[in-house]
């Protein structure tokens, strides 16, 4: 257990997909036409339409959109944001491609008694449009993001998965990830909630 991290947050992903698909989607930086898919996809992959979360919905997707647009403008030489698309489909109806999938990278600083700083990339927010669910789609974007690192001059990857969201955690086991430690805060005695889960994975490089 590595006591130099500290607890960012993570979202769902979806699956990945057979190794027919793994190559399958075009893998690029996000770029600001993108805005308007991506917060959907964001949107409706951590956030749900049923009962009144309904009535908010509009204003989480807004929130989302102008969240990712500051990252985007603001973006210093350690941030990224990929995006999927999804050839085989043409374009949307507003004539932008058709983007399927979404995942962001940045630098995380950690500090405690014991270190004094530690940076490590951090991968988050990665989300499949549900329609392209378990075709691979959340493989090329780890693919990307793990070549991303490596570029950066990093061996490890990091992100966070909780506890009950088996489906991520098959994805990210069957990619490579393995625990590094389980972060146990109050959320999670207290009220019961799931336990996040920092992942890590060795990367390969071609020394």
């Amino acid at each position: 257990m590595n006591p130099c991290f500290s607890s960012p947050t993570h979202g769902q992903p979806g699956r990945s997909g057979t190794a027919a698909d793994q190559t399958r989607f075009i893998i690029r930086a996000a770029q600001s036409p993108d805005l308007i898919s991506l917060a959907e996809i964001l949107t409706d992959s951590f956030h749900s339409r049923a009962g009144w979360m309904g009535c908010v919905y509009p204003f989480l997707r807004m929130g989302i959109y102008e969240d990712l647009r500051h990252r985007l403008r603001t973006a210093g030489g350690h941030y990224a944001c990929f995006v999927a698309v999804d050839p085989a489909v043409g374009e949307s109806t507003d004539g932008s491609p058709y983007i399927v999938g979404t995942v962001e990278m940045t630098l995380r600083s950690s500090y405690s008694w014991q270190c004094k700083s530690f940076q490590y990339p951090y991968l988050s927010n990665l989300a499949v449009r549900r329609s392209s669910r378990r075709q691979g789609v959340a493989r090329q974007l780890l693919t990307a993001c793990e070549g991303k690192a490596l570029e950066w001059g990093f061996p490890d990857l990091y992100l966070h998965v909780l506890e009950n969201n088996n489906q991520a955690r098959r994805l990210y086991f069957k990619a490579g990830y393995r625990i590094q430690q389980v972060d146990a805060g109050w959320n999670s005695w207290l009220l019961g909630q799931p336990r996040r889960i920092l992942l890590r994975k060795r990367l390969e490089t071609s020394d």
